[in-house]
């Protein structure tokens, strides 16, 4: 049996050329954060928009709660996939990036069906809760502060329909979770995240070796009170 094929930029080529449905909208996107000074490595990966983008069709989605907006590649793979009526919820604490993503939006003819939401993600998400209760989400995807990675894990959880998935980015955190000398508080977050998701017995998991690394977490259909360790 094969094992983990190395993707050289030539394969990556190769697989965008085979599998890629991107367009102008979202390639101009993409275009404009490259020249962001610092901050074009935030931007997903077009074929991690289009796998968001089945993913949102895959689990029959209406509601969508994103954390971390940056330009909003994402959003917009999402948002495009939802159905008649589906709805959005994106949040960042940047205003000066979710303009830029706004603009597209708009390109798009996907802004209604966007809300987005500025200020702290947690706080954002608690607020969330308060107004509309538990499990009202069908998929939550999470591309924020790595730091935060664990309180919106298990706030999602929480806004997540029995059966609903969560998508989690960048937990192979560019492979220094693999460096023994990597111990900055960043990689230390993803590390401790992963661990506690391969114990949780409150959902089901695969990391997919994508990208950064991208972790699928369904919630089980009948979550028990606390983490069962067993």
């Amino acid at each position: 049996m094969a094992g983990q094929v190395e993707l050289s930029e030539r394969l990556l080529d190769y697989v965008r050329s085979v599998s890629l449905r991107d367009d102008e909208i979202l390639r101009d996107l993409i275009a404009e954060t490259a020249f962001m000074p610092a901050m074009n490595a935030m931007v997903t990966m077009p074929e991690e928009g289009q796998l968001l983008a089945m993913l949102v069709g895959l689990t029959g989605a209406t509601r969508v709660l994103e954390i971390g907006t940056f330009t909003g590649y994402s959003t917009l793979c999402m948002a495009r996939a939802l159905p008649p009526g589906g709805r959005i919820v994106t949040c960042d604490i940047s205003e000066r990036w979710t303009r830029v993503a706004q603009r597209y939006w708009e390109r798009a003819g996907v802004r209604d069906r966007i809300e987005l939401r500025l200020g702290d993600g947690a706080e954002t998400m608690a607020n969330l809760l308060a107004e509309n209760g538990a499990e009202t989400f069908d998929l939550v995807f999470i591309d924020a502060d790595k730091a935060g990675y664990a309180r919106y894990y298990e706030a999602a959880l929480t806004h997540l329909r029995p059966g609903g998935l969560a998508v989690l980015d960048n937990t192979l955190y560019f492979g220094r979770v693999a460096d023994p000398e990597a111990d900055d508080p960043d990689t230390e977050a993803i590390r401790a995240l992963n661990a506690s998701l391969l114990a949780d017995s409150r959902v089901e998991l695969s990391l997919l070796v994508m990208a950064d690394g991208i972790t699928l977490v369904r919630k089980n259909d009948k979550v028990q009170s606390g983490r069962d360790y067993s």
